[in-house]
């Protein structure tokens, strides 16, 4: 083996490695983004049923919008979605 194939076997091997770590942390990343969604939807759809309970009427409604805020912030988002619904209705 010629020393520029040895050279660049490593640093093939290096980069498919990288690669490989990579996509691992993309996967573990995209996993948790759509876990949040579908939490942040069922916990908007759970306060607003708690709220018409309660009497209020109105409350967030489930779109692109809301739910891409809820995966990217989590619960916190959704506290910030329904304070600004709050604030806009006083």
């Amino acid at each position: 083996m010629a020393e520029g194939q040895g050279i660049l076997l490593l640093i093939s091997i290096g980069a498919a490695l990288l690669l490989l770590i990579s996509l691992r942390k993309r996967t573990e990343w995209l996993l948790n983004f759509i876990l949040r969604m579908v939490m942040g939807s069922l916990a908007i759809l759970a306060v607003n049923e708690l709220l018409a309970g309660m009497g209020i009427n109105g409350g967030i409604g489930v779109n692109p919008v809301t739910v891409l805020t809820s995966g990217m912030l989590g619960f916190p988002g959704l506290a910030a979605l329904y304070g600004i619904y709050f604030y806009k209705s006083l």
